[in-house]
């Protein structure tokens, strides 16, 4: 079992069919469905055949109510704490030939509580992966640094994802702790077994250099293995035995929200099933392919 902990939204979905224009009108197409960087994971972990649960939180509202229906229906097992009074998330993501721009209202995922992971995490399981929104965001961090503390204290592999370059900025002059040593968030995922970002992440969190170089890096600041993810052009994966660089020639791109989320669950269904790393990279540029061809974060729904 694999247990993914963070956020549950709804996604407004515009793709735009001409560049935003500012103060007037833009011809979209637009679509209304369940996101979130971990429920997306969890989505395509399921449709691969791959026994999940998802760990958040939503409001008490029509909105979560469809939200947890959704993944239901993909086969998603849930283990959601209801919020009276607050809102279920919501994003608005509006895309243009491949660039994605969100408008995000976090509401009930700024709930979730160390309590809410360890009733997850006291169920059992192989791996807890953690979106990075959930150490991103002050009011939900303590969960998700009680997330991977008790994960490893309970023996299971831990994973995150770093999310997203723009909070990743801003988390910079943050205090931890003892103080500020290095990037915040390295500090926050210090021991994880695995850790994912895009390019833009790992130039946020190591600085500037090759992503090789900033995989490297980063393996060696957190103390374990490190994916860069190279968009259409492939993967490499960093630890102790070196780098492993899978490069792919660019899939056919209809919409690539969610397409990150797809690469994680094929790499951690492959990483959980035993595969190497090359292994691994291939099963998750294959499911990130899939993804960009479709519109929406998610695999279709069962009919």
């Amino acid at each position: 079992m694999i247990l993914t902990v963070g956020d549950l939204v709804t996604d407004v979905l515009a793709v735009l069919r001409a560049p935003l224009a500012p103060g007037s009108d833009t011809p979209a197409t637009v679509h209304v469905a369940g996101g979130g960087q971990a429920a997306n994971t969890a989505a395509w972990l399921a449709a691969i055949g791959a026994p999940v649960t998802f760990v958040g939180a939503v409001g008490d509202d029509q909105a979560g109510r469809d939200r947890l229906a959704e993944l239901h229906l993909a086969g998603v097992r849930t283990q959601v704490s209801v919020r009276p009074g607050a809102a279920t998330g919501s994003i608005v993501v509006l895309t243009h030939e491949g660039e994605r721009t969100f408008i995000t209202d976090r509401g009930a995922n700024l709930l979730l509580a160390p309590a809410d992971v360890d009733a997850a995490i006291g169920h059992g399981g192989q791996l807890l992966h953690l979106s990075g929104y959930t150490l991103l965001d002050q009011p939900s961090r303590p969960a998700g640094r009680r997330a991977l503390a008790a994960a490893r204290a309970a023996g299971l592999r831990t994973s995150v994802d770093a999310a997203s370059a723009a909070p990743l900025h801003a988390v910079t002059t943050e205090l931890i702790d003892d103080g500020p040593t290095g990037h915040p968030f390295l500090d926050w995922v210090r021991g994880v077994d695995l850790l994912l970002a895009n390019t833009d992440e790992a130039t946020a969190l190591a600085g500037p250099g090759t992503p090789a170089e900033q995989a490297m890096a980063l393996s060696y600041a957190i103390g374990g293995q490190v994916v860069v993810k190279l968009g259409p052009f492939g993967a490499l994966w960093a630890g102790p035995g070196g780098v492993t660089h899978l490069p792919t020639e660019p899939a056919p791109m209809v919409d690539a929200t969610g397409a990150g989320d797809a690469f994680a669950a094929g790499l951690l269904h492959a990483w959980m099933s035993g595969a190497d790393p090359m292994q691994c990279l291939q099963a998750a540029c294959l499911l990130g392919a899939q993804a960009v061809g479709h519109v929406g974060a998610r695999p279709p729904l069962p009919r």
